[in-house]
């Protein structure tokens, strides 16, 4: 995701946030006690999980002692605020022993870099308290570099203090120039308006500058040492590829939610403001919502378990209050909030099993050239590994296909579009809807054997037209199903010149069964790549993806983007092709491509995406910006014309109109109302699916032998497969 964050720096208004906040790998739990048994026991047990179980792990030796140096250091101090050269050359003492002292154990290395890191982060919040006490002269020639790949660690005290006092001052003039702006927007509507000057805007803007990292180092302080140990964890497994991932207890359970889709708990999401914990949405069909008693905005003052005594959560950790909200299905809690009007009330709401709606896949109808035609939205290929009784992303768009095809489309989009995987089982599942029966993935453990996942029911759901759209970020599952889809030609790809290129898969392998008479808490789950999946025709799609029938053009499509660019990344490979038949579903294949190209072609909308996609390329290597006001504000002016040009591509309309059979349904919950009709919103400025159903006007299909389907998902081969590829 490099190209991104490259892109995404520019953004001066989040500056602060970006280059101050660099350790992107921190998870965070309750606060206790540190115990070095426990880590050195987790070192044990991870070095031994990878050994045995990854699907081809690298060597422990210097060259992986050596890169796991650096991502560390990235880790800790990407923004080179922290650090200095002197600390860096005192840990490089151990930069080709880190290998050993992990066969070994040894935590002096970690015990080094973290004592350091918390001495500078106690030195850094005096200097930039100190830095803040005085205007900044915006009339002085100086730049910031944006990028920290550049940036060296400051040699002494003076530079680090000067690096703080440039990240500041950026943040300050982009503050004062929209400040700028706003006053003269105002003096224009009213001549009588008195502005404020420029030393008064600048110390508005110092002051809210100040008060964010205020709230940055209060919240840094919150880390942990155990957190910071699952920085150095994480630094050492991503060695072996970008997806191996070690989750401390609460981050596995948050996994779980997200592969599931639901949780147990009152169903609210909470949001930390200042020292207290207050209500930011209620979640549809939750109990919370379903009591009406419980609103946003209100702040939770008290959590009490049942009867017992009620305790204090003012000043708690937001996580420490999540932990204390949840709970098992049918338990009570109760909790003391502070309303809007300033009254205070005691809740009581039984917990309960609460379903995320935005996990699940949900489906549109469209009419377009007289045609009907149907929209499948499907966000990942969820799972309940605990229960499969309980819905998944197959059973759920079987379910989807059924109330399209009852509301008569002749068509349907599958969009997989910024699908990050998921469940393997549910990819082989979801293709066998489409096809009548046949191999699906194939996959290659990491004792090399391989092993054929198929679809064996020869029923078909739908046999219709059908177009499945992906884009950059369809990774993983999203692969699996737009390869199969291709290379049966069972319908049309289109979307990105080509999706993620993840081809590996990975297993959740709870550490604690290998911990006998565990006396030391929970070890958490370590994430890790246990096989490679390739397409029934034998290519990977591994860096390469599945390259589009018909591409179209994105923000992305002249800058590198996905798996490719990933550190440790495995290598792209080929395998024999499965015996399978191509459908040739779609007979005038050439046809629909041609006219899809020159609809494109000719598409303004189009022309002004291509257009923005290579502004972002031509820019994105411009790392260096002036603290000079006039020369900041010119940039600026250039940058906000570009903007207002391609400010027309979020405001397309493609004319269409989308609804469901189900509205009717979700018209007695005003929450679920709301995201529906933002989602249709949302269609409605997509050019892209205005082009998908164009497609699926221009197809003209073989016929596949239909058979009846129940709406229960398929069985297939891989029934036992537990395993992610998200």
């Amino acid at each position: 995701m490099n190209a991104i964050y490259e892109f995404m720096k520019r953004n001066y208004k989040i500056l602060l946030v970006t280059v101050v906040m660099s350790a992107a790998l921190w998870s965070f739990v309750p606060k206790n006690q540190p115990d070095p048994e426990k880590d050195k026991t987790l070192l044990g047990l991870i070095d031994f999980v990878i050994t045995n179980g990854h699907y081809n792990a690298a060597p422990m030796d210097d060259k992986f002692s050596k890169s796991l140096f650096k991502s560390y250091m990235d880790a800790l101090d990407q923004s080179r605020r922290f650090f200095l050269e002197s600390d860096i050359n005192e840990f490089k003492k151990y930069e080709l022993e880190i290998d050993d002292l992990i066969k070994n154990k040894d935590l002096s290395f970690f015990e080094l870099t973290y004592n350091r890191l918390q001495k500078r982060i106690r030195e850094s919040k005096v200097v930039y308290k100190s830095i803040s006490d005085k205007p900044f002269d915006f009339s002085v020639d100086e730049n910031f570099n944006l990028d920290s790949d550049e940036i060296s660690f400051a040699k002494n005290y003076t530079e680090l203090k000067n690096r703080w006092r440039l990240q500041i001052k950026l943040s300050v003039l982009s503050s004062v120039t929209d400040k700028l702006k706003l006053e003269a927007d105002k003096k224009l509507k009213d001549p009588k308006y008195k502005s404020k000057t420029l030393k008064e805007i600048e110390k508005e803007s110092r002051e809210s500058s100040v008060k964010s990292l205020d709230d940055y180092f209060d919240f840094i302080e919150d880390v942990e040492k155990k957190d910071w140990f699952v920085v150095f964890i994480n630094a050492m497994v991503v060695q072996f590829d970008p997806h191996t991932f070690y989750f401390p207890p609460e981050e596995k359970e948050r996994f779980d939610i997200s592969m599931s889709g639901k949780l147990e708990g009152i169903g609210a999401r909470l949001q930390k403001k200042n020292d207290f914990t207050e209500i930011s949405e209620l979640i549809s069909g939750g109990p919370a919502w379903r009591g009406k008693e419980l609103e946003p905005g209100d702040v939770v003052m008290r959590v009490a378990q049942g009867d017992a005594e009620a305790v204090d959560v003012v000043g708690m950790r937001l996580d420490d209050v999540v932990k204390k909200i949840k709970g098992k299905r049918g338990t009570e809690v109760k909790l003391t909030v502070k309303k809007v009007d300033g009254t205070i009330k005691i809740i009581s709401i039984i917990r309960d099993i609460v379903e995320i709606e935005e996990t699940y896949a949900k489906s549109s109808v469209v009419e377009k050239d007289g045609k009907k035609y149907g929209i499948i939205y499907l966000p990942k290929f969820y799972i309940d590994f605990e229960n499969d009784d309980n819905r998944d992303s197959a059973k759920d768009v079987a379910i989807e296909i059924q109330n399209l095809k009852k509301a008569g489309v002749e068509g349907i989009v599958m969009d997989l579009r910024d699908d990050g995987g998921g469940s393997l089982k549910t990819a082989v599942e979801i293709t066998g809807l489409f096809i009548k029966e046949g191999p699906v993935v194939q996959i290659k453990s990491s004792q090399k054997n391989k092993e054929i996942l198929e679809d064996k029911d020869v029923r078909v759901q739908w046999d219709g037209p059908l177009v499945v759209m992906i884009n950059n970020f369809s990774a993983s599952a999203s692969e699996i199903f737009a390869a199969a889809i291709q290379d049966y030609s069972r319908g049309i790809i289109i979307g990105s010149k080509q999706s993620y290129g993840k081809g590996t898969v990975q297993n959740v392998i709870d550490l604690n069964q290998f911990v006998k008479g565990n006396t030391m808490g929970d070890f958490g789950a370590l994430k890790t790549t246990t096989q490679k999946f390739y397409r029934v025709n034998g290519g990977s799609t591994q860096l390469e993806g599945v390259t589009s029938d018909i591409p179209l053009p994105d923000r992305y499509s002249y800058i590198k983007i996905g798996e490719r660019d990933e550190l440790n990344a495995m290598p792209w490979d080929k395998i024999d092709a499965a015996n399978y038949q191509s459908l040739n579903n779609v007979e005038n294949f050439n046809s629909v491509i041609e006219k899809s190209k020159k609809r494109v072609s000719e598409n303004v909308q189009f022309q002004l995406i291509d257009e923005s996609a290579k502004w972002v390329n031509d820019r994105k290597d411009d790392d260096v910006v002036s603290l000079n006001i006039d020369k900041f504000q010119k940039e600026q002016s250039i940058i906000e014309a570009a903007s207002k040009k391609f400010k027309a591509i979020g405001n397309y309309d493609n004319k269409l109109s989308f609804y469901s059979k189900n509205d009717l349904v979700i018209a007695k919950d005003s929450v679920s109302i709301r995201k529906r009709k933002d989602w249709y919103q949302s269609l409605k400025k997509d050019v892209y699916v205005e082009e998908a159903l164009s497609v699926l006007g221009d197809i003209k299909k073989n016929i596949i032998v239909k058979k009846p389907i129940a709406v229960k998902a398929k069985n297939s081969k891989s029934e036992n497969y537990k395993v992610t590829i998200k």
